[in-house]
C-alpha cells in the first residue's frame, strides 16, 4: 500500500459499539503508517469492547468520546472535528449509527459530526446477518446512499454469534484501499460528460412475464459511482435492479431494451464518453399478448426478434467521443470480445467469463480482460468491481486526454 497517497490527510475514525471494534484498531494503524492524521471517535458503547487507550496509543492523538468533556482548546468539538477532516469513516457501523444518521438524528459526538461535516462519509457496516438483511436497515442504508453517503459491502464467513453468512466487518487492508479510493483519486475526469448503461432488461412477454437475465447491475453502478468521484458529469442508465441510486449522479430508470436506448440516445449529444456495462437483452418476444397466457396442454412456440443493439448503435454515431462495451461470455471469450469490438466501432472492450467462480453477475468481484484496438489484451485479475472500474476508466481518461489534446 502506498503510504504517499494519504500523507497530510485528515481522518475521523468513527467507532460504534460492535464485536468488530477490535479490527478498527488495525484501521487506525494503518492509516498512521501511511502518513495520515487519525482523530478517533467513539461511542460509549465502543468502549464497552475496545478500550480509549488503545485507540490513543495508536493514533497518537487524543479519543473523542463525550460532546460535552473539556476539548483542552478553545473550540467546539464536534465543528472543530468536522471541519478538519478530509473523510469521516465509521468502522464498524453498527444498525444504531446507520438508523440514526438516516433519520437525521444526532445525539452523541460521532453522529453530530457526520451531520456538520462536508467531508465525504464513509459507513463500514458489521452486524449479524439477519440485522443486515433487515428491510429496516437494508431502508436506512439505501437512504444514506441516495443521500451521497458511502457504504462498504460486508464480507461472508463466520460471525461473532458462531453462524455463518454475510455481516462480516472488511479486513483493515480493504477499507484502508477505499479510503484512498474516495479521497487521493485523481479528478482526471473533471468537465467531462460520461453515459454509464448497466443492469439487464426486461422485454415483457405479456403483462405478467418478461425475458431477461441475471445482470446485477453492480459493475455499472461501480462504474458510474468511480467516474462520478473522478469528476465527471456521470448519467446512469439502468435498467431494473436492486440497487440505489448512487448520490451526485443523474439516474435514468428504463425497462426495456428500446427504452435504454432511447435515453442513452436522447442524451449522447452531450456525451464525451459511452460506457456500456448493462446486459440488455438480444431478443424479444415477436408478439407481447395483451392478456396473460394460460398454460395450454402442449408445448408453446415462442416467436422471438432482435432488440436494439445500443452500443453498436452508439458506435455507429460515435464521432469523436470514447466508446466502451463490455462482452459476458460463457465460452471463446476473446473470440467473441474480438468481433464486438469491431463490429460495434468500440475503443476497447472488458470481457469477463461470467462462468468463473466469484466473478460476474451478481458479485461484488470481478475479473476481466480489456481489449484494445491494436490488439493489446490487459488481464485483470480477479477484484473489487469498484478498483476494476477504476481500471475502465484510466483507459478512457487517457483516450479522452489524447482527443482533447489532438482534437481528434
Amino acid at each position: 500500500m502506498d503510504g504517499s497517497r494519504l500523507e497530510s490527510k485528515t481522518v475521523i475514525l468513527g467507532v460504534t459499539g460492535g464485536i468488530a471494534a477490535y479490527k478498527a484498531a488495525e484501521v487506525a494503524s494503518i492509516l498512521v503508517k501511511s502518513g495520515a492524521e487519525v482523530h478517533v471517535v467513539m461511542t460509549e458503547a465502543a468502549t464497552k469492547f475496545v478500550s480509549p487507550l488503545t485507540f490513543r496509543t495508536l493514533s497518537r492523538n487524543p479519543v473523542s468520546v463525550d460532546m460535552f468533556s473539556d476539548p483542552g482548546e478553545w473550540n467546539v468539538r464536534h465543528v472543530a472535528l468536522a471541519e478538519r477532516a478530509d473523510i469521516v469513516v465509521v468502522a464498524p457501523a453498527t444498525a444504531n449509527c446507520v438508523g440514526k444518521v438516516a433519520c437525521g438524528i444526532a445525539d452523541d459526538l460521532l453522529t453530530t459530526i457526520i451531520m456538520a461535516t462536508k467531508a465525504p462519509v464513509l459507513f463500514v457496516p458489521s452486524m449479524n446477518q439477519a440485522m443486515y438483511e433487515n428491510p429496516v436497515f437494508r431502508a436506512n442504508l439505501e437512504r444514506l446512499r441516495a443521500l451521497g453517503y458511502r457504504a462498504m459491502e460486508p464480507g461472508t464467513g463466520y460471525l461473532a454469534c458462531g453462524a455463518q453468512g454475510k455481516g462480516r466487518m472488511p479486513e483493515p487492508e480493504e477499507i484502508v484501499r477505499e479510503i484512498e479510493t474516495i479521497i487521493c483519486v485523481e479528478k482526471d475526469l473533471a468537465g467531462f460528460s460520461v453515459i454509464v448503461t448497466a443492469g439487464p432488461t426486461e422485454e415483457p412477454l405479456d403483462p405478467v412475464r418478461h425475458i431477461s437475465n441475471r445482470s446485477s447491475g453492480k459493475m455499472g453502478y461501480a462504474v458510474a459511482e468511480a467516474a462520478r468521484d473522478r469528476g465527471a458529469g456521470v448519467v446512469l442508465v439502468s435498467g431494473p435492479t436492486a440497487l440505489a441510486d448512487p448520490g451526485g449522479v443523474e439516474v435514468v430508470h428504463v425497462r426495456t431494451a428500446r427504452e435504454m436506448l432511447d435515453a442513452v440516445m436522447g442524451r449522447l449529444e452531450k456525451a464525451d464518453a459511452v460506457i456500456g456495462a448493462a446486459a440488455p437483452a438480444d431478443w424479444r418476444p415477436a408478439k407481447v399478448a395483451p392478456r396473460k397466457l394460460r398454460k395450454g396442454a402442449g408445448p408453446m412456440t415462442l416467436e422471438l426478434e432482435a432488440c436494439e443493439d445500443i452500443i453498436g448503435t452508439v458506435g455507429k454515431h460515435k464521432g469523436k467521443r470514447v466508446v466502451v462495451g463490455f462482452a459476458a461470455e460463457t465460452h471463446d471469450l476473446l473470440e467473441h470480445a474480438a468481433a464486438k469490438l469491431e463490429a460495434k466501432n468500440l475503443d476497447f472492450i472488458v470481457a469477463n467469463d461470467v462462468t468463473r467462480p466469484g466473478a460476474g453477475f451478481g458479485s461484488d468481484f470481478n475479473e476481466a480482460k480489456i481489449m484494445h484496438r491494436d490488439g493489446r489484451v490487459d488481464a485483470v485479475p480477479l477484484m473489487p468491481k469498484r478498483e476494476l472500474a477504476h481500471k475502465i476508466l484510466d483507459e478512457v481518461a487517457q483516450l479522452l486526454k489524447r482527443r482533447s489534446e489532438t482534437g481528434s
